[in-house]
């Protein structure tokens, strides 16, 4: 699977975890020089608290279009040190 923004790769792996249609990617597939944190999060029942990132690729800016949960829950936890993707960002 791969993920790609902005005509830009910036996570690419043969084992993602698909969540809730969701593919999850593991955190070393991802390029972190694309990746700025954010301070948002939200809350899922059943996976825990969710952090997110903002997509810089080539000047431009993708705010809170990746997430990962840094500890979630029991129910969720082959998801940990995992990275996902919306906003625009097309997996594939």
């Amino acid at each position: 699977m791969k993920a790609t923004w902005n005509g830009t790769t910036i996570a690419e792996s043969d084992h993602t975890e698909v969540v809730e249609g969701n593919h999850y990617f593991p955190a070393d597939s991802v390029k972190r020089d694309f990746f700025k944190p954010s301070e948002t999060h939200s809350v899922c029942p059943w996976k825990g608290t969710a952090s997110y990132y903002t997509l810089e690729v080539d000047g431009k800016t993708n705010p809170d279009a990746a997430w990962y949960y840094p500890e979630p829950k029991d129910a969720a936890k082959e998801i940990t040190n995992h990275v996902a993707f919306w906003k625009g960002v097309t997996v594939g």
